[in-house]
């Protein structure tokens, strides 16, 4: 069963150490040496986490004479940023019914005081 594309990014992003490799390479390329510089693991288990990071396709690998340099792949930041935005867009007009709710139930309870207010002057 092939996964969609939306879940392999999300399941690739789901680790600390992948979320981290993807910030750094926001900034530059680098190569795996690189990239392990920081952490206190071997070059094999970057790799690993970057081998999860090229299936998903948020990486991707060249070739620079020797240098084997990792790069971001920004397109499937629009990938996920679509998908992001129309719930986020679905949820803004969630809130926003939900704000019209409270107003009527808000103007009700002041029209009904000033009511009660008026009567109670009266008697």
């Amino acid at each position: 069963m092939a996964t969609d594309p939306l879940s392999s990014i999300f399941s690739a992003l789901a680790d600390p150490t992948r979320r981290d490799i993807v910030a750094r390479l926001a900034v530059a390329d680098a190569t795996v040496n690189e990239i392990a510089q920081p952490y206190d693991v071997t070059v094999q288990a970057v790799s690993k986490h970057l081998k999860v990071l090229e299936q998903s396709g948020l990486v991707s690998r060249t070739r620079d004479a020797q240098r084997r340099p990792c790069h971001l792949e920004a397109d499937v930041f629009d990938l996920m940023t679509k998908w992001i935005e129309r719930y986020r867009r679905e949820a803004e007009e969630r809130y926003q019914r939900l704000d019209a709710v409270l107003a009527n139930l808000d103007a009700d309870t002041n029209q009904t005081n000033s009511r009660n207010d008026q009567t109670g002057a009266a008697s």
